[in-house]
């Protein structure tokens, strides 16, 4: 059974009171309130139907909090832009709001990741283990979060500079992330929610060329078991990551 419904629409999010009536807004940074309920939460389906909204399905996701189990329908309002409504970056300061709604709202936040396919001279591809994280022991192209205010494109040079011990170059035709670099960056870039409880993934996955003897690469000890490099076939076989393989898939012969 659906518990609430998030309905977000360009950035607004409806909320509604413990009785189910609406909009209700968060104050930034409170901390204490009367009362031992949450004072703010998501509407339920009901709720909705009684404001008259209509609204189209995007996906339900599952909230685990504890030993609390949510469902929570994410849906696009088919109104105009709710100029009443609760600005979503303003729930997680409300200690008042229900904790799923904030759980819900910090669900729906891209987490971004940067990658880079890097080709030698042979066409082959460098690959790394990883010895901790999400593909702790699995075959990954270079990369990693993207750091606050920092460029996906600069992002992808860091991680192979702190993984491998390597320096690469990127082009940059447009001189997004600082100076302009001739040439074809090769960029994918992809979105996913992979599980039910509706993380959304955001990577972009550049491309360049380094001819470079795999003795001279230096995992970082701590992360990386191993680098090798695998022709295209090869690096399709072992790739685990959906990103991984359809950047590579992409790749010209």
């Amino acid at each position: 059974m659906v518990d609430y419904i998030h309905l977000e629409h360009d950035g607004k999010l409806l909320l509604v009171n413990d009785n189910g009536e609406g909009p209700a807004i968060p104050k930034l940074g409170r901390m204490k309130w009367d009362g031992d309920t949450f004072l703010i939460r998501l509407p339920t389906i009901e709720e909705v139907k009684k404001m008259g909204i209509e609204w189209d399905l995007k996906r339900k996701n599952v909230l685990v909090l504890g030993d609390i189990e949510k469902e929570i329908i994410i849906a696009t309002p088919k109104i105009d832009w709710p100029k009443n409504w609760a600005w979503k970056d303003s729930v997680i300061s409300d200690s008042a709001v229900d904790p799923v709604a904030r759980e819900s709202v910090y669900r729906t936040i891209h987490r971004v990741v940067s990658k880079v396919i890097i080709q030698n001279n042979k066409k082959m591809i460098l690959m790394a283990k990883a010895s901790r994280g999400f593909f702790t022991g699995c075959w990954t192209l270079p990369g990693g979060f993207v750091d606050y205010g920092e460029h996906p494109r600069v992002g992808a040079v860091r991680e192979a500079l702190e993984e491998l011990g390597i320096s690469i170059e990127i082009s940059d035709i447009q001189g997004e992330s600082g100076d302009v670099i001739d040439g074809d960056d090769g960029v994918i870039i992809q979105q996913n929610i992979f599980t039910s409880e509706g993380i959304n993934w955001l990577s972009f996955t550049y491309s360049c060329n380094l001819d470079i003897a795999i003795e001279k690469i230096k995992p970082k000890e701590d992360e990386i078991e191993e680098a090798r490099w695998f022709t295209k076939e090869d690096a399709l076989r072992n790739a685990v990551s959906m990103f991984d393989r359809d950047a590579i898939l992409r790749l010209e012969n």
